[in-house]
């Protein structure tokens, strides 16, 4: 048995409760104890972590990692954040249910999160943790279930399942959370998930409320409709409702994110488990194909493909897609940047819509068209459609969760995805509860530790107890900030010097260990 105390320390230990000194002790991946402030411990390694906060480790509660973890186990960009868990399975993808039926068709969505292909010989979630286990990862994913992977799986592209078709999805369903999974997911603005109706949603989620287990929603639109929707599964079914990365992109409606908060206010003062989650940035990152009209992306890659390359059909694609996206967002081109591209094309990464499309000298939806054609879901975008106010309004509510919607991803990176995978996490820390005061320490850590715990249904982890998993970060108030920028996003944050998973050292003195202790966990 391996022991080590951590000493001198300020512990804020996820209960929301006030900074207090003392020592935590770990044995081999378990806390063991928490001790008075100058306990001694024969034989147990000393971390010494004076004028530093000692905290659970962060619990990401929206994450895409789900393939990255497996083409790099490190985790690089989380761990050095403080994450040592990351919720996957958001916005209806997951690398699980795979179907020999569909397999094509599921891989092309789940490229969707924007990684390099990966071989995957699993069909559930089973098997999914065997193969983590078996390449060793750095960090721990809580898994969801994906709705579009079930849909896929069920009734392949189809817009409408029959009733078999449903009580399949729901037998899927109900297997994955036997096996663990800690719920489900949509992406309503994703295909094939954007085909759900409102009695196959409240169908699946009988099967949630069941397993007492979460429905997380990537929303159909933005704003009130999107909301209702929602609260109206909760309200039907029972469900608890997480509406991820809660935000306002439509720019006639930038400074209504109050509007949105009471709308939330008053569903749950009516009894509905609704919630959100939101991270701290000003702009957004997708696939580009979730923009294009859904007619043009119905029926998978290969007919999205096969369509574009008939003029007709191009020409009208061009015209609709110029009017807007969404629920009638319009195209603002220099607020759109190409995060990846692979060279497709010639669009360089890094460059907005409007400066490729200068530079190859097509029109922007021609371009957007064309790298879909060529790229299909691999294509990334980012795209800097929110205000700072309506994302601090959003953070400060006492029910508000913390999530990146960013991937686990290594500092040697070929592309330019969004900041948020490597500085999400730290820049709350920094930028919103130090320099603005938006939360205090003690709220923040909160949110990122125990009450994102609580909500998603981990329950062996997110405080320092004795007993759960010795999942620790330790950080500097003073000096922690990120230091990832839209142009330079792969930089490590600061402050953050020293991790565990497990019990096991993966950050040490800012440096990252070889240790890979991280596991997927399990409902229940």
């Amino acid at each position: 048995m391996t022991e080590l105390l951590i000493t001198g320390g300020s512990l804020l230990d996820g209960t929301d409760g006030p900074a207090r000194t003392a020592e935590l002790l770990i044995k081999d991946d378990r806390i063991a104890a928490v001790l008075p402030a100058g306990t001694e411990v024969a034989g147990a390694e000393r971390l010494e972590a004076r004028g530093q906060i000692v905290a659970p480790g962060f619990i990401d509660v929206h994450t895409h990692s789900d393939v990255s973890v497996l083409l790099d186990g490190r985790a690089e960009s989380k761990l050095h954040q403080g994450v040592t868990t990351e919720v996957i399975g958001n916005c209806g993808f997951s690398p699980y249910p795979l179907t020999a039926a569909h397999r094509r068709d599921q891989l092309d969505l789940l490229a969707g999160i924007g990684d390099d292909p990966i071989e995957a010989d699993w069909t559930d979630l089973d098997g999914y943790a065997a193969v983590f286990a078996e390449r060793g990862v750095a960090i721990n994913v809580a898994p969801l279930v994906g709705h579009g992977q079930l849909r896929i799986a069920a009734a392949g592209l189809a817009p409408e399942l029959d009733a078999d078709q449903l009580r399949t999805g729901q037998r899927l369903l109900a297997e994955l959370l036997d096996q663990g999974a800690f719920g489900m997911s949509t992406g309503l603005t994703y295909l094939p998930s954007r085909f759900a109706g409102t009695a196959e949603l409240v169908g699946l989620c009988r099967i949630l409320r069941r397993s007492d287990a979460l429905y997380a929603t990537h929303a159909r639109d933005e704003g009130p409709e999107s909301i209702e929707e929602a609260a109206a599964l909760g309200a039907t079914t029972g469900v608890r409702v997480q509406y991820s990365h809660l935000a306002i992109n439509h720019p006639d409606h930038w400074g209504e994110a109050a509007d949105l908060v009471a709308r939330f206010d008053r569903h749950r003062a009516a009894g509905v488990d609704l919630a959100y989650d939101v991270y701290p940035y000003d702009a957004s990152a997708s696939a580009l194909t979730q923009y294009l009209p859904a007619w043009v992306q119905a029926g998978g890659i290969a007919a999205m493909t096969s369509r574009l390359a008939e003029p007709a059909t191009r020409r009208r694609a061009a015209d609709e897609l110029a009017r807007g996206w969404g629920r009638g967002v319009p195209w603002l081109w220099d607020r759109v940047i190409l995060s990846r591209t692979d060279g497709l094309v010639g669009a360089r990464e890094g460059l907005t819509v409007a400066e490729a499309a200068a530079e190859l000298n097509v029109a922007e939806p021609e371009l957007v068209l064309e790298l879909c054609r060529a790229g299909g879901n691999r294509v990334q975008v980012v795209l800097r459609y929110r205000t700072e106010q309506d994302m601090r309004t959003f953070l400060r509510q006492p029910y508000a969760l913390i999530g990146s919607d960013g991937s686990a991803l290594p500092y040697r990176i070929d592309r330019q995805p969004h900041p948020r995978a490597y500085g999400a996490h730290a820049r709350v820390l920094g930028r919103y509860v130090r320099d603005l005061g938006d939360l205090s320490l003690g709220a923040a850590i909160h949110r990122l530790t125990g009450a994102a715990a609580d909500r998603i249904g981990i329950t062996d982890r997110g405080r320092l107890r004795p007993g759960l998993a010795a999942d620790v970060v330790i950080f500097d108030p003073a000096t922690v900030a990120d230091r990832a920028t839209f142009l330079e996003p792969a930089q490590p944050p600061v402050g953050i010097r020293q991790v565990l998973v497990n019990g096991a050292p993966v950050i040490r003195d800012g440096r990252q260990t070889p240790a890979r202790p991280g596991r997927v966990l399990r409902r229940g």
